[in-house]
């Protein structure tokens, strides 16, 4: 039903006969010649039609947006002034002698174009109409060329595409499972994988030594920008490797990523940050370098202070006192700083402390703030030192719990740069290294792992045993302009040390056996050294197109509920179906029973 794609239609086709098919995008009447734009796939052409084919004019005057057509005409060279450079084939159009209507297609709810403001859930109601869409249609052409390039690179250094299960067996990996009830098991329940992480690492214990899977992932967890309960990832294992040699190897399928989708070269080594340092100067385990501001320590300057607000912290082995300056941050009105107040308030912080540096050379004097009165002169000199502070400056300050103030001061850091246009153009790409191995849950009184049970730490088995809190890990995250796109880490292939970790995670023998037996197994029987990490291809593809949400590069995602309004999913099953499954409804508590 076609001879070319729409968009392929071009000046080097001119004088020929071909014929297009698909969906129309705008018809114009412009005194007795209709003007059709069809748009496919691959793009829009205009096609003409005039009074001289009686019955072809007869049909495209019938013609509506969004109807379905075949059309079959010349191809000429736009009258000269009415070419469109905006467009691929804007050189050109077709003088149209025969049509087809298709399809016909009722009034759509919102206009097909890029410049749709139709809210977000209408778009996801009729998604199908949302895809038509220029914008979302080039986002989903891009993804599919970005997988096919990382396959290929893959393919090409030795790894082996391989598929592994869906329904598994529930695993503690840090969210919740979604489980699926057996029917010919009843009572016993499989769990979607978030993540193939045991079957990638047995896979290596199996001797197929480097693998590959873009791998659909599921968790049961509160949804934001970046997050789906069910996601897409590039997941990478390879044998007989360490940290400098996978990290190496993902360097170098960046790089080729972004110089043939992009056409853009990333540096030739990323640079590698320890996750301390990362904390210490931004607040945050995946910074973006874009922005050129940083957390200034100022601790140790405060802790003689009679300003409890801040010598309490900076007494408190777990506190910490930091600074921001903004540059030219004395323009800031005081309303502005009391929204950046409130901000900060999300994360903890009981309030925002600033200094305004209106002359320097004044000393005391030439600052203003309502804290000056608590500080004596050489702390505030040190503050200035310090903070390398200058006229129009404004000093931010976060004194609290370190976990507080890094995270209050990290996301403040991130909205100053976007609010004042400091952030810089381009691709910032960072390793963060050397993860604590765990942290403590106060509330539970336990250790947990930072990133999975099956991450190896530095160090021998009695070193981590004696010491916990100050073991590290062997991981290594991606971060790309401040998201963090990838994560992995060398894993524990000695069944010694993986029962230590459980052990120190809480996990006795008995549970061990009973969730992981089957890993614990496989270590025992010649487990070579490996490692690997996965990537994040929905917030991968959302950098690279400059969306603002991974819905948005996603087909058919759903709400922030995880919910999909276009087939009402989730819903009930039924009676029947819930009884073959061993299942039945809850029964609502009755007035009385409540009491």
């Amino acid at each position: 039903m076609r001879s070319h794609y729409c968009g392929q239609v071009t000046e080097a086709l001119e004088g020929q006969e071909v014929e297009v098919s698909g969906w129309v995008h705008r018809r114009r009447d412009h005194g007795g010649v209709i003007f059709i734009d069809l748009r496919d796939r691959e793009g829009i052409v205009q096609v003409v039609f005039d009074p001289d084919s009686a019955e072809t004019f007869m049909s495209a005057e019938r013609v509506r947006n969004e109807y379905v057509l075949r059309a079959k005409g010349k191809v000429r060279i736009r009258p000269a002034g009415t070419e469109n450079s905006n467009m691929v084939t804007g050189k050109i159009e077709i003088i149209g002698h025969e049509l087809e209507i298709l399809n016909r297609s009722e009034p759509p709810p919102f206009q097909i174009d890029d410049e749709c403001d139709a809210s977000e859930e209408v778009r996801l109601r009729y998604r199908y109409l949302d895809l038509r869409r220029p914008e979302m249609r080039n986002r989903l052409k891009l993804r599919a060329r970005v997988t096919r390039h990382l396959r290929n690179f893959l393919d090409d250094h030795g790894f082996l595409e391989i598929e592994t299960p869906f329904l598994t067996k529930a695993t503690p990996e840090g969210a919740r499972d979604y489980v699926v009830p057996s029917r010919t098991h009843q009572g016993k329940f499989f769990a979607l994988p978030q993540s193939p992480q045991l079957f990638k690492q047995l896979l290596m214990m199996s001797g197929m030594d480097r693998y590959y899977q873009v791998a659909r992932c599921f968790r049961d967890e509160d949804l934001r920008a970046d997050r789906q309960p069910e996601f897409t990832q590039l997941d990478i294992e390879a044998s007989f490797i360490n940290e400098e040699q996978i990290m190496g190897l993902m360097e170098e399928m960046f790089r080729d990523l972004f110089a043939h989708i992009l056409e853009v070269a990333l540096p030739k080594n990323f640079p590698r940050m320890t996750f301390a340092e990362a904390q210490y100067r931004f607040g945050s385990d995946k910074p973006d370098l874009r922005i050129p501001l940083e957390l200034i320590d100022l601790t140790d300057l405060m802790k003689a202070v009679d300003f409890k607000v801040f010598s309490g912290p900076a007494n408190d082995s777990n506190g910490r006192i930091a600074a921001i300056r903004l540059p030219k941050g004395g323009e800031l009105s005081r309303k502005e700083i009391d929204d950046y107040t409130a901000f900060v308030a999300i994360y903890g912080a009981k309030g925002l402390a600033y200094i305004k540096v209106n002359d320097k050379a004044q000393g005391r004097e030439g600052l203003q703030s309502p804290i000056l009165k608590f500080l004596p002169d050489e702390v505030i000199d040190g503050i200035m030192s310090r903070t390398g502070a200058e006229n129009g400056d404004l000093v931010f300050f976060g004194a609290d719990k370190t976990k507080i103030v890094n995270e209050s001061l990290g996301a403040l850091r991130i909205k100053l740069g976007h609010d004042r246009g400091l952030v810089q153009h381009g691709w910032q790409p960072l390793w963060v290294v050397d993860f604590p191995m765990f942290e403590h849950d106060e509330k539970d009184n336990r250790w947990v792992a930072i990133h999975h049970p099956f991450t190896a730490p530095v160090g021998t088995l009695e070193e981590v045993a004696a010491d916990p809190g100050n073991a590290l890990s062997r991981a290594y995250d991606l971060v790309l302009n401040g998201t963090e796109v990838g994560g992995g880490s060398i894993r524990i292939h000695n069944p010694e040390m993986q029962q230590q970790v459980l052990a120190l995670l809480g996990i006795g023998t008995d549970e061990a056996r009973e969730k992981f037996g089957f890993l614990l197994d496989a270590l025992s029987y010649g487990c070579p050294p490996h490692g690997g990490l996965a990537f994040g291809l929905d917030r991968l593809i959302m950098l690279m197109t400059g969306a603002q949400s991974i819905r948005d590069v996603m087909a058919f995602p759903k709400t922030q509920s995880a919910a999909c309004p276009l087939t009402s999913a989730p819903s009930d099953i039924g009676l029947a179906h819930m009884r073959e499954l061993g299942l039945r409804p809850r029964q609502a508590a009755t007035p009385a029973a409540a009491e």
